[in-house]
């Protein structure tokens, strides 16, 4: 059975990018459930129907159901070990593992501040102090990660795996807001631009007609 990946709009929506790219990026096979976000309560019962938290993203495979993000990228790692979401190695695997759920839990005034929204005209804007040390708390993961692993590939532990699919949405946030960065970032940036998977998500975020209000805030 065909795995399904419930998500919301490319444009905007930065969790279910993550547990995309990480099955796009391994040439995993998945059906793609798109449900629009703030649409109405019809599309949040039907994705109720697929989600017991009623958010995006969901994975199901058969009778097992998963509905966050990260915890897909887990559940991914145990189904496909082939793919090498976590790096083999056990002091590597934990730091991958530290790094993640750092993005995963953390970061709110840098997400608050910079939402995700592939359509903003690129420029900057005033950012608050908690955000600004955000973003150096940021750069400084990536930055070590690459001055570490670098030498077995281009992203932060060589091979791409489960922490570059959950910091990509922070490629396109430095991006969009013009974020100066440290010139090991810009190329780690490029690098994940330069990936299949991570142009095809951004080629059809900008092909997205819907505008949601409540999430073009800045």
């Amino acid at each position: 059975m065909t795995l399904q990946l419930v998500i919301g709009n490319k444009n905007y929506s930065s969790w279910s990018m993550r547990p995309w790219l990480a099955l796009r990026a391994n040439d995993i096979a998945f059906e793609e459930i798109f449900i629009p976000l703030y649409t109405g309560d019809a599309d949040k019962k039907r994705l109720l129907g697929f989600s017991p938290s009623g958010k995006v993203p969901t994975l199901i495979d058969g009778d097992v159901t998963v509905w966050d993000s990260l915890a897909i990228i887990e559940y991914l790692a145990e189904r496909f070990p082939q793919a090498r979401l976590w790096p083999e190695d056990r002091a590597r695997r934990a730091h991958a593992r530290a790094v993640s759920a750092e993005m995963h839990s953390g970061f709110l005034p840098l997400r608050n501040e910079c939402g995700m929204n592939l359509h903003r005209p690129i420029g900057p804007i005033a950012l608050s102090a908690d955000a600004l040390a955000n973003v150096a708390r940021i750069q400084e993961i990536w930055i070590d990660c690459r001055e570490r692993y670098g030498q077995e590939g281009p992203f932060l532990f060589g091979a791409f795996g489960g922490p570059d699919a959950m910091f990509a949405p922070v490629v396109h946030r430095f991006r969009t807001y013009a974020i100066e960065v440290a010139a090991p970032v810009k190329a780690y940036m490029a690098t994940m631009a330069a990936l299949p998977a991570f142009a095809q998500w951004t080629k059809e975020g900008l092909a997205e007609t819907l505008v949601i209000d409540r999430l073009e805030n800045v």
